[in-house]
């Protein structure tokens, strides 16, 4: 059986977006469910867009969500000999001819076209050229583009799609197109066919937007001699408005980048990002890596277009609900010391990291993130809501404190008074704490919920959170007696 090979071949013209990650991911899964290959090609030709900066970011941000690659990463410029040497075999072999109509020729024709209301397409001018009128006009110094000759024959260009099934196209509907440019410069088009002629490509798994090139690249491979690969063309991403999402519409907010300094976990988008047109037939919707790749068929790829639901309005997160419902359920069932070294890059990023915590102080340091993470969403909570259990400088949130403090202004007194009582415990535990804070609230005949709730603000400065005499435990005698009992600028204007 033939070796599956697929390819992932960005544009170094900017970051890597999410629709170009969900397209390598689609390709890693295929190839790692054959164990094929998966190669890695940047497509580089365009010098004036290309950077070293978007081709690094390219790579980063493949390594970091995991998507490894077997070949390269190859760069299309590298194989400029391989592109000539493919265009002049088409036309030593009949199946390309040059083209000298000038710029001002074809538009003047395309205007009549227009007019007459007709379909604007390339009228073979030159396709019937004799040796000698080439000759000539090439005397003449007269620049010429090189234009694939299509047959003139009824009859349709055909190929299987994994996806959408049997494709046809008339020949009579695709005009002699130009694979190299008047400056000698092969286009796209042929490039790309030939990079996966060399790199033995046996399935192209892309994106439909690219579908207006597919039949032609079909003829390229049987003017060429070589085999058609097996394609698959995912569906579109859209926006809410129903647009295409791009770098240039949308900003960073399609970046892989944007995710990963926002504390999404790789996998969590990997597994978002593969159910933006693909499902397994199932309910399931939460993948491990091996899961998803014994899950993963082309056939199951959707015939139409999803849509990534950002909500750009959304202060805290900007995107998509289902994906911030699937990070949060990593985060939350993750093993506690892969997530302890996620959080300690965090932490460290913030000035907050302490040796300790791989020391004397680990197993306090990872039942301490145990306890906190069931509310956060990304890894980023844990150096903003978690903050106050990492530092004492720390924010105090206006909600919390305007409902849980400024409105009791006895708390001013009271508070201080519980942290003392604290304090003297024999033994600061859960049980011990909680009784504490409980009997006093009944001497002072209010409702718990008054010290409790207070306690939670001036400790932790949010609003909610876990357990409260779980937290009160995992801050520790020492830091709780300490900050209640300094509470007085709470009430300063």
């Amino acid at each position: 059986m033939t070796e599956v090979r697929v390819r992932f071949p960005p544009s170094p013209t900017g970051y890597l977006h999410i629709g170009g990650a969900r397209t390598a991911l689609l390709n890693w899964l295929w190839a790692r469910k054959n164990n094929g290959k998966l190669i890695l090609r940047i497509e580089d030709t365009d010098a004036d867009r290309s950077t070293e900066e978007s081709i690094a970011g390219i790579i980063d941000g493949l390594t970091w969500l995991g998507l490894d690659w077997d070949e390269g990463p190859y760069f299309q410029t590298e194989f400029s000999d391989d592109h000539q040497q493919a265009a002049q075999k088409l036309l030593d072999s009949g199946h390309a001819y040059k083209c000298f109509c000038t710029r001002e020729e074809l538009e003047k024709k395309r205007e009549a076209a227009l007019a007459a209301k007709e379909d604007v397409r390339y009228d073979g001018t030159c396709r019937h050229l004799t040796p000698e009128q080439i000759r000539e006009k090439e005397e003449m110094g007269l620049p010429s583009v090189i234009r694939f000759k299509v047959p003139q024959k009824e009859g349709v260009v055909s190929y299987e799609d994994k996806v959408l099934g049997t494709i046809e196209r008339a020949y009579s509907d695709i005009e002699d197109f130009v694979i190299v440019r008047s400056n000698g410069k092969p286009l796209y088009l042929l490039c790309n066919v030939v990079d996966d002629i060399r790199d033995r490509i046996t399935h192209i798994i892309r994106g439909q937007d690219h579908m207006t090139n597919t039949s032609r690249q079909v003829l390229l491979y049987q003017a060429l001699g070589a085999p058609t690969p097996v394609f698959a063309h995912m569906p579109l991403t859209l926006d809410l408005q129903k647009k295409k999402i791009s770098k240039r519409s949308h900003g960073e907010i399609v970046s892989v980048q944007f995710y990963r300094e926002k504390g999404f976990l790789p996998w969590a988008l990997c597994n978002f990002l593969v159910l933006l047109g693909w499902n397994p037939g199932t309910d399931q919707e939460i993948f491990s890596r091996e899961e998803l790749i014994e899950a993963f068929t082309l056939e199951r790829i959707s015939k139409v277009n999803s849509v990534f639901n950002y909500q750009k309005g959304n202060a805290k997160f900007f995107t998509d609900p289902k994906l911030i419902a699937i990070n949060e359920h990593y985060l939350r069932s993750m093993e506690i010391t892969e997530l302890a070294q996620l959080v300690k890059k965090e932490l460290e990023a913030e000035g907050l990291w302490d040796e300790a915590y791989e020391g004397e102080k680990q197993d306090w340091f990872l039942a301490t993130i145990d306890l906190i993470r069931d509310r956060f969403h990304t890894l980023k909570d844990f150096t903003t809501a978690g903050r106050a259990y990492f530092s004492d400088d720390y924010e105090i949130m206006a909600k919390p404190l305007k409902k849980n403090i400024l409105k009791h202004p006895e708390l001013k007194t009271w508070l201080p008074q519980l942290g003392q009582r604290l304090g003297e415990l024999e033994s600061f535990t859960e049980e011990e704490v909680e009784r504490v804070s409980r009997e006093m609230a009944a001497e002072l005949g209010i409702k718990p919920g008054i010290l409790i709730n207070g306690m939670r603000t001036v400790l932790t400065g949010q609003l909610a959170g876990p357990s409260m005499f779980a937290v009160l435990v995992a801050l520790g005698r020492e830091t709780v007696v300490r900050r209640l009992q300094n509470i007085d600028h709470l009430y300063q204007d």
